[in-house]
């Protein structure tokens, strides 16, 4: 399992193991679009950078755990550190609620696939429509896409300078890293 830093994941051994389970089961209720912990219930435990690590931790870590469908034991490999209690109690609440979860999870796929790009387009020309302008020969970009939604193709046509491409390509490479969380 990809781990951007598993600090938060450590951070569980601050919680008592009594209290895990609770907690745990929460942040699957997050996960699924329900109630998630709230700070002010585990202030006393983590501060508040800790505590938004923790939760955003365990809710990635659910999410790549089922979304990779790795083997329990994998899984548990990444919790080394953490009291056998502290395990226990994640691996037991990652077994009951993986249905759940990964019923979540496919929920998201397919509300971001039900409107999709179908085909696209691109041209490069030169801005020309006065002297002033064809003098500065900025390039722009024409992108004609197709955008199917619910069985209907409605075509776009962007023009976009070279900084609208640049934020356009950076915004479809994040979604690229969401879905292949997801995956």
């Amino acid at each position: 399992m990809e781990s951007t830093d598993p600090r938060g994941l450590h951070l569980l051994g601050k919680l008592p193991a009594t209290q895990c389970p609770q907690f745990l089961h929460r942040v699957v209720d997050g996960v699924c679009g329900r109630a998630q912990p709230r700070f002010q219930d585990y202030g006393s435990v983590w501060n508040l950078r800790e505590w938004l690590e923790v939760l955003e931790d365990f809710s990635a870590f659910f999410k790549t755990s089922v979304g990779k469908d790795e083997p329990f034991e994998e899984v548990a490999s990444h919790l080394n550190g953490l009291s056998a209690e502290h395990q226990d109690a994640i691996l037991k609440c990652l077994k009951s609620r993986k249905p759940e979860i990964s019923e979540a999870l496919m929920e998201k796929v397919c509300a971001m696939s039900s409107a999709y790009l179908r085909d696209f387009d691109w041209q490069l020309k030169l801005a020309l429509s006065s002297d002033k302008l064809s003098s500065l020969q900025m390039p722009l970009v024409n992108l004609d896409l197709d955008i199917t939604e619910r069985a209907t193709v409605t075509p776009v046509s962007v023009e976009m300078n070279k900084e609208e491409l640049q934020n356009l390509i950076n915004a479809l490479e994040a979604a690229n890293k969401v879905v292949l969380q997801l995956k």
